[in-house]
C-alpha cells in the first residue's frame, strides 16, 4: 500500500511552541513548575470533558475540548522532552507506528470482515509484539483494562474481556436470570440489615447489569448518562413550576409535577 503524503499541520506546530515558550525560562510560572504526574490529573479531566461534549454533540464544544486535551499531550511531552525521554513527535510516531501493525488487515494482507474480526486481529498483533519484545509472563484474559476507569465502565470492559475468552452465556437469558438472582440476594441483604452485605450485593447488582446490557447491544455508561440527563431535566422543570421550592410539599403533588414534565417530551419513557 503506498504511502499517503504527510501534509504540514501549522496548528500543531504553533502548539508544540507555544507549550515550549510556556516552560521556557521566562514562561509562565504555573506551567514551569507542572510535572508528567502533576498534568495527569487534568489529563484525565479535560478527557472527560471531551467526551461530555461528544455526547451532548456539541461541535464547537468538542473542538475546543480536544484541543485542550491536545494542550496536555503537549505539556506531558514537553516536560518529557525537557528530560530527554521523548517529545510529541516520537509519541505521535510510534502511535502511527502501532496502529499500521495493528491493522494487518488494512495495511497488510489479513482479512477482517467485521468489527469482532478486527479486534480478534487487533489482540493477536498485540500477543505476538509482547512476544517478541521479550514479555513470556502469562497474561491473563482481563490484563490492560484500566482501574482507573468508572466503575461501570470498567465492570463493561471486564465483561467484554471474560466473554471473548469463552467465558459468557450463550444468550440474554442468562444474564437476565442473573439480574433477578442477584436482586433478590440484595433483598435480603438489606433485611438483614448488614450493610457490607448490602454494599456487596448492589455491586452485583450492578455487574449482572452491566454484562446483561454487553449482550442486549447497549453499553451501560451511556445509557445511564443518558438518563440522568433526562432526570435532570424533568426535575428542573418540577423546579421551575414550583420556584425552587421543593420542601415540604406532598409527593403526590411532586409526582403529578414530575409525569407533567415527562409528558412534556414526546417519545422519553
Amino acid at each position: 500500500m503506498a504511502e499517503q503524503p504527510t501534509r504540514a499541520l501549522p496548528g500543531l506546530q504553533r502548539l508544540i511552541e507555544t507549550v515550549a515558550r510556556l516552560r521556557a525560562p521566562d514562561g509562565c510560572p504555573w506551567d514551569r513548575e507542572q510535572t508528567a504526574a502533576s498534568m495527569a490529573p487534568h489529563l484525565l479531566e479535560e478527557a472527560y470533558e471531551a467526551a461530555d461534549a461528544i455526547r451532548r454533540e456539541r461541535v464547537e464544544a468538542v473542538q475546543e475540548e480536544l484541543g485542550d486535551v491536545l494542550v496536555n499531550v503537549a505539556m506531558i511531552s514537553q516536560i518529557e522532552s525537557e528530560g530527554d525521554r521523548f517529545d510529541l513527535e516520537q509519541v505521535a510516531a510510534r502511535a502511527a507506528e502501532k496502529l499500521i501493525r495493528r491493522h494487518p488487515h488494512v495495511f497488510g494482507d489479513r482479512k477482517a470482515d467485521s468489527a469482532e474480526l478486527a479486534y480478534r486481529s487487533w489482540e493477536q498483533q498485540k500477543k505476538q509484539e509482547q512476544a517478541a519484545a521479550g514479555d513470556a509472563s502469562p497474561r491473563g484474559a482481563l490484563a490492560g483494562v484500566p482501574l482507573a476507569l468508572p466503575a461501570l465502565l470498567r465492570a463493561f470492559r471486564v465483561g467484554e474481556k471474560a466473554a471473548r475468552s469463552g467465558f459468557d452465556w450463550p444468550d440474554r437469558s442468562g444474564p437476565r436470570a442473573k439480574v433477578d438472582e442477584e436482586l433478590r440476594e440484595l433483598d435480603e441483604a438489606i433485611a438483614g440489615g448488614d450493610q457490607d452485605r448490602v454494599t456487596a450485593e448492589l455491586g452485583d447488582v450492578l455487574f449482572s447489569l452491566c454484562n446483561l446490557a454487553r449482550h442486549v447491544g447497549a453499553n451501560p455508561e451511556v445509557a445511564l448518562a443518558r438518563t440522568t440527563d433526562e432526570f435532570q431535566r424533568r426535575f428542573s422543570c418540577i423546579e421551575e413550576e414550583f420556584g425552587y421550592e421543593l420542601q415540604g410539599r406532598p409527593l403526590a403533588e411532586l409526582d403529578a409535577a414530575w409525569n407533567r414534565a415527562k409528558q412534556s417530551r414526546s417519545g422519553n419513557g
